[in-house]
C-alpha cells in the first residue's frame, strides 16, 4: 500500500522521517554528485518492464485504511487518489533510473506535469480493494513520461477506473540542475506505439503552449464567440456598450470564485523537504470540487484532469493561496480553473506555483457562465480549449461516484 511506497522513496533518496534531521540528510546527498552521468550515453538502456510496478490499496481487506479515503457519501476521495498517483509516479521513475553501485539514488526526481487523467465509467467503492500499476513509457534526456492505471475489484475481477499520464524530470542530488537519465528501448510493437505516443504528447504540449492566450491572440472563431457573448449581455432597452445584463439561467464569471489559504507545515513535505506535489493537487482539487458544487447546486463528479504544470516548488513554511473559479460550462459540464500562489512568511511577494484544470459533471444541467471583462474572456476561451481536449465525454451514471 502507499505507506510502503513513500517509505521506499525515503529509503531511495536517504530522506529523514524527522524534520529536525532534514538539513543533515540533504548535506549527505551532496556526496552523491559523483554518481551522476556526464551524458546519457554513459547510462545503460532500460526496458519498460524494468520500471513496471503494481501496488495494492487494500480498502476491502484492511478496513482501518478506509477512513482516510472516505467521503460522507460513502465514496472515494479523489484528492487522496491524486496523492497516491504522484507518489507512485516518482517511484516508477526511480525504478527506471536505479544505480546498482549506489546505496541511494543520486537523482532528485520531481513531478513536472500532470498531462492527463481520464476517468472511466465505473463506480468507486470504499469497501473494495484498489490496484495501481504503471511504468515509464517515454524518455527524453532528462525527462520521463509515466503511464499509470487504476483498477478496482468488482467480484473476482479488477475493472479499470482511470488512466493517468505524468511527466517527471530528473535533477541532480541537490535538486539544483538537470541530470541525465537512462534511455528507454521498446521491445514490442505495443511498446513502440506507447513510445511514439509519448513523442506525440510532447509535440502536442509544445503546440498547445505556443498557442497559449498569454502569447497569441484568439483565433477568428474564438473572437466571434466572445463577441456574440458580449452582444447577448447588452441591455436591449439602452443603446450602450456599458449597460450589461445577464441572459436567463446565466452567471457572471466573477461570481463563481472561491478562495482558500493553506499554511504549509513540515508534515506535508516530500522527500526533498519541499511541499509534496500530491498535497497541492489534493487541496486544489477539493477547492475546485467545492466551486463546482457551489456553482451547479448539486453534487459534481470528476471527469478529467489535465495540464497541471508545476512551475515553482513550494517551501515548507510558505503561505499557499488558492483561487478557484468556473471558466466554462456546457450542458452538465463545469470546467474549473484553480490558480495557486505562494508567499513566504517574510515576504509579501506572491509567485504562481501551479494552474490546475478540472472537468466536472453535475447531476443537473448547470447555468451558463459569462465573462464581463477581456481578461475573463481569455479565461473562458482557455477553459473551452481544455474542455475540448477531453478524450471522451463521459455519460453520467448513478454508479459513477468519484468525489473529493
Amino acid at each position: 500500500m502507499f505507506v510502503s511506497v513513500r517509505d521506499k522513496l525515503r529509503e531511495i533518496v536517504g530522506a529523514s522521517t524527522n524534520w529536525s534531521d532534514h538539513v543533515k540528510a540533504m548535506e549527505e546527498r551532496k556526496l552523491l554528485q559523483s554518481f551522476l552521468a556526464e551524458s546519457q550515453k554513459e547510462l545503460p538502456p532500460r526496458r519498460m518492464r524494468d520500471s513496471y510496478i503494481e501496488v495494492l490499496l487494500p480498502l476491502g481487506s484492511q478496513p482501518e485504511l478506509r477512513e482516510k479515503y472516505l467521503t460522507v457519501q460513502n465514496t472515494i476521495r479523489f484528492g487522496r487518489i491524486l496523492e497516491d498517483l504522484d507518489s507512485l509516479g516518482v517511484l516508477i521513475c526511480y525504478m527506471h533510473t536505479r544505480v546498482q553501485e549506489a546505496k541511494m539514488s543520486p537523482l532528485s526526481i520531481v513531478t513536472a506535469l500532470v498531462d492527463k487523467i481520464d476517468m472511466c465509467k465505473t463506480s468507486l467503492s470504499p469497501e473494495q480493494d484498489i490496484k495501481f500499476s504503471g511504468h515509464v513509457s517515454w524518455v527524453g534526456k532528462t525527462s520521463m513520461e509515466v503511464k499509470m492505471q487504476m483498477f478496482q475489484l468488482h467480484g473476482n475481477e479488477f475493472c479499470p477506473v482511470l488512466d493517468a499520464t505524468f511527466v517527471m524530470v530528473a535533477r541532480d542530488s541537490e535538486n539544483k540542475g538537470p541530470a541525465f537519465i537512462n534511455p528507454l528501448i521498446p521491445e514490442s510493437p505495443e511498446e513502440e506505439e506507447l513510445f511514439r505516443q509519448g513523442e506525440l504528447n510532447k509535440g502536442r504540449r509544445v503546440a498547445f503552449s505556443a498557442k497559449s492566450l498569454l502569447k497569441m491572440a484568439p483565433s477568428a472563431e474564438e473572437r466571434t464567440t466572445i463577441h456574440e457573448m458580449f452582444l447577448n449581455t447588452l441591455d436591449p432597452k439602452t443603446i450602450s456598450f456599458r449597460s450589461r445584463v445577464l441572459p436567463p439561467n446565466a452567471v457572471w464569471m466573477e461570481n463563481s470564485k472561491l478562495k482558500s489559504l493553506e499554511v504549509c507545515h513540515p508534515q506535508e513535505r516530500n522527500i526533498f523537504n519541499r511541499i509534496f506535489g500530491g498535497f497541492l493537487m489534493r487541496k486544489a482539487y477539493e477547492l475546485g470540487w467545492a466551486t463546482a458544487c457551489n456553482f451547479g447546486g448539486s453534487r459534481p463528479f470528476i471527469v478529467a484532469v489535465d495540464d497541471i504544470m508545476f512551475q515553482k516548488p513550494v517551501d515548507v513554511g510558505s503561505l499557499l493561496f488558492l483561487s478557484s473559479q468556473v471558466c466554462f460550462t456546457q450542458d452538465n459540464y463545469i470546467q474549473v480553473r484553480v490558480h495557486s500562489e505562494v508567499a513566504s512568511l517574510e515576504s509579501k511577494e506572491h509567485m504562481t506555483t501551479n494552474v490546475f484544470h478540472f472537468t466536472f459533471m453535475s447531476e443537473e444541467k448547470v447555468p451558463l457562465v459569462f465573462p464581463r471583462t477581456y481578461g475573463e474572456s481569455m479565461l473562458y476561451l482557455d477553459g473551452k480549449r481544455h474542455f475540448n481536449s477531453m478524450s471522451t465525454p463521459v455519460n453520467l451514471r448513478k454508479d459513477y461516484l468519484v468525489e473529493p
